[in-house]
């Protein structure tokens, strides 16, 4: 160690146990970290790769202040999103603790009573912990709390990213903010992640009310792996009966020829995919008589099956490909896996990179295939398909991933739903709050800033009025009957919500069920089992969907899976069609399909226009995010047109260029409706966990500011009547 410049700093034991891990240097980011954690004057956030020491960056500083200052009760809270990682990290940091004599308790819900017992009697040392865990502490054993983190030094957050813009990702802002509340003083923030954007915005998120508490940004200036990509292209192939065919056996042939023999992750956008890779890969190692590689990894699956699948990966004895959601996109230490494929296009560009993380340890070259279903092009085509939008889109979030572009974390929301539950949490916890002491914690100086005082009053009336909270004669609010049942029921202390799967039903025949994770409004057409079906009606309480079969040519292959793309993304997909550049990762079925999309492009003059008629149906192309398309699509409707947006292109039958025109200039001269009133035409606005409980008006306001951009759109929408004006 004698380049290093911070290593005499660490604690003399933190020393001996770097030496005993013989490592010759100290990584980039561990060296840097020292100082600025050891000082605790400020925040510390540490971005670099997977496997780039993050772990030790934070803990080895943060280990030698306790040590040497030996605080009361509790000395570090780690916090993380999954429970697997909580139990890797307990692991990992046993060795270094033990030297140091300090003890590490994991708390999450699978811990024995127990080992939760002894750290009870004793606060100290470092803490493990998922947020849901952290807020059950808070609002049952709030004394404890007090007590055991009197001395607290440090608080790391790790796979950070995970948390940002989400209701999670507010609700631990909330928790931070009233552990520091609780203490009476700041405590220094340490956040780890291996994919993070604006590093401004992510400072900003970290700490949001105490602006004069500095940041330190460390980012690893160390040189990465190699990457390897190639993105392969399959054609579904139409059959006589209008089904198609033959890409998802050449799919899981490709896959099993590939990968089979290492190990790898599979990643796929949905459960159901998932399982049905996995299986189609186990069936053919049973075919050819040898044992099984391939196994489904997702948060439906028993807690024996994943941790067993995730002890396989790490012994790295014998070849594992786990076939998975998002579930291993987190930095659960499953080894080195050799590649990463990705069936169908990714949900982002921070999540590719993400996923792309889990490969190219240990020096190798970091492998990314991308597996990329389109359609056979027919004269029935969606232009969605003709233009090959899959494809473009998988090589927009390649491109920015190259360029190190990641999607900001969406701001300024509302997020109501765990402002009812921090509120009910606080209550809960102090027994008694008056309701200006409530707006001032969580609202005024807490993560809710966008919540006004008035605001705030609308949402406690709701509450008393459906008996969650009351108010004593005294002015204090107590926990009502239906707040105390609540509060008591251990799904309490989850802010996040799974979208409730609504039943379709056509001619009173079931026919599937979907989650809704988007507007839907009446008279919209939605694709299902392949097929485009118009919505009848829109049953919000027994969450029943009714539809019919809809008339038109046939739906497009490529309509979305519920993330809402951005508008950097659409916008290269725009810059690729323009400059006609393929690149040399495509396979020669993908170059061609991509040749395909972008001679569809400019044949039907797309460089020079962004809407086009074909036969009665006019298509608009704003290449913007989907916020704003969506919000394009609704004021269109609005006006009288049956608009309908998939992936990005938005479809009108029965119109006429000049009706679309006719209709924009309508809008713009208009007085626009607010985000706020295109909410109030949505059927079924209760999105996160807590929505039931918030008044409808409430409600709309923060679904609004979700998922509408009215600027966006009419700043769009002028530019094309300014446009069709100079091209005619």
């Amino acid at each position: 160690m004698s380049e290093s410049l911070c290593f005499n700093l660490l604690h003399k034991d933190v020393q001996r146990w770097i030496w005993t891990q013989n490592w010759s240097a100290l990584r980039d980011i561990q060296e840097r970290s020292i100082e600025p954690i050891l000082r605790a004057d400020c925040d510390v956030i540490i971005s670099a790769s997977t496997a780039a020491g993050k772990t030790e960056a934070a803990f080895l500083p943060a280990c030698s202040r306790i040590a040497d200052r030996t605080p009361d009760g509790v000395g570090i809270l780690y916090i993380s999103p999954l429970k697997a990682l909580i139990n890797d990290q307990f692991r990992r940091l046993q060795s270094l603790c033990e030297i140091l004599g300090i003890p590490v308790t994991p708390w999450h819900g699978d811990v024995l009573r127990s080992v939760k017992d002894k750290q009870k009697k004793n606060p100290s040392g470092i803490i493990l912990i998922t947020p849901e865990s952290l807020e059950s502490l808070l609002l049952n054993q709030a004394g404890w709390c007090t007590k055991a983190f009197l001395g607290l030094s440090h608080i790391i957050i790790d796979e950070f990213h995970a948390f940002l813009g989400s209701e999670r990702g507010c609700q631990l802002q909330s928790l931070l903010h009233r552990i520091e509340f609780m203490l009476g003083r700041l405590v220094p923030r340490i956040a780890l992640s291996a994919t993070l954007g604006d590093m401004g915005q992510v400072a900003g998120f970290l700490r949001s009310a105490s602006k004069n508490f500095p940041c330190e940004i460390i980012e690893s200036s160390a040189s990465h792996s190699d990457l390897k990509i190639q993105l392969r292209g399959y054609l579904n192939r139409n059959c006589d009966d209008g089904e198609s065919a033959t890409a998802f056996e050449e799919v899981i042939e490709d896959l099993y020829k590939i990968l089979r023999g290492k190990s790898n992750l599979i990643f796929a956008n949905s459960r159901g995919l998932t399982e049905e890779i996995a299986a189609n890969l186990s069936d053919r190692c049973e075919t050819d008589g040898v044992p099984n590689e391939f196994f489904p990894h997702h948060g439906s699956l028993s807690k024996e099956i994943r941790e067993s699948l995730e002890a396989r990966l790490q012994e790295e004895k014998i070849p594992t490909s786990a076939v998975c959601t998002m579930t291993l996109e987190l930095g659960i230490d499953i080894g080195s896996v050799d590649s990463i494929a990705q069936v169908t296009a990714p949900h982002s560009v921070a999540s590719l990179r993400q996923r792309l993380g889990r490969s190219g340890r240990r020096g190798d070259a970091a492998i990314l295939r991308l597996f990329i279903t389109e359609e056979e092009i027919t004269v029935k085509s969606h232009l969605s398909d003709r233009l090959r939008l899959e494809t473009v889109q998988s090589i927009a979030m390649v491109n920015l991933l190259l360029r190190k572009w990641y999607e900001p974390a969406p701001g300024n929301q509302y997020h109501l739903s765990t402002l009812v539950q921090q509120t009910l949490s606080v209550i809960g916890q102090y027994g008694g709050v008056r309701g200006n002491q409530l707006w001032s914690l969580l609202c005024g100086t807490g993560p809710f800033s966008l919540v006004d005082q008035k605001l705030y009053a609308g949402l406690l009336r709701a509450l008393g009025e459906q008996n969650m909270i009351t108010q004593t004669q005294d002015g204090q609010l107590v926990l009502g009957s239906r707040g105390e049942r609540l509060v008591e029921n251990y799904n309490f202390y989850t802010a996040f919500n799974t979208p409730e799967e609504y039943r379709l039903e056509c001619d009173a025949r079931i026919i599937g069920t979907v989650p809704i994770y988007n507007p839907l409004v009446i008279g919209q057409l939605i694709i299902f089992a392949g097929k485009r079906w118009e919505v009848l009606s829109i049953n919000p309480e027994k969450k029943v969907i009714v539809l019919k079969r809809a008339t038109g040519g046939r739906p497009p292959k490529f309509g979305g899976d519920g993330q809402l793309v951005h508008d950097v993304v659409r916008q290269e997909m725009h810059r690729i069609y323009i400059e006609k550049s393929i690149p040399i990762y495509l396979d020669k079925s993908a170059k061609e399909m991509l040749s395909e999309g972008m001679e569809s492009f400019h044949a039907l003059s797309l460089d020079d226009h962004h809407t086009l008629q074909m036969g009665n149906t006019v298509h608009v192309l704003p290449w913007c995010g989907d916020q704003i398309v969506t919000t394009i699509t609704l004021l269109l409707r609005h006006a009288g047109l049956a608009a309908d947006c998939f992936g990005g292109v938005i479809e009108i039958p029965n119109c006429t260029l000049d009706k679309l025109y006719e209709s924009v200039g309508t809008i713009l001269r208009s007085s626009h409706p607010t985000s706020e009133e295109l909410a109030a035409t949505i059927p079924d606005t209760v999105v996160e966990k807590h929505d039931p409980l918030i008044p409808k008006e409430l409600r709309d306001l923060a679904y609004g500011r979700k998922f509408f951009d009215v600027d966006g759109a009419v700043e769009w929408m002028k530019k094309l009547v300014m446009f069709s004006k100079t091209s005619r």
